[in-house]
């Protein structure tokens, strides 16, 4: 079997899961606008423990520990969304991590 591969992007931004934008999760605000914006698709993960610039401690519980919202498409898309959650990178303390990707489908 031969699969195909495709260029794409993947844009991970990292956040305390405990962060709010107008009384509502950061992360659940950051996945409603990559919708309307119509990007393929957004996944958030919540992690056990971290530390970080947002965390000087180490944090053990998903509700007040790090959290990642992943959107894979296509790089220029990305690029123009990163403006339209630029208010909430900027006020909650997220890290935006834009990388090249290949997406392989068998």
């Amino acid at each position: 079997m031969t699969g195909s591969d495709t260029a794409a992007a993947r844009l991970t931004v990292h956040l305390d899961a405990a962060a709010l934008w107008h009384h509502r999760p950061a992360y659940a605000e950051l996945v409603h606008r990559a919708r309307h914006e119509g990007l393929s698709g957004a996944s958030v993960f919540h992690g056990l423990t971290g530390f970080g610039a947002g965390h000087p401690n180490p944090s053990h519980l998903a509700a007040k520990g790090p959290c990642a919202v992943v959107i894979v498409d296509d790089e220029e898309r990305l690029r123009s969304f990163l403006p339209c959650v630029a208010d909430i990178l900027g006020e909650t303390y997220a890290v935006a991590v834009l990388d090249r990707v290949r997406i392989h489908r068998p």
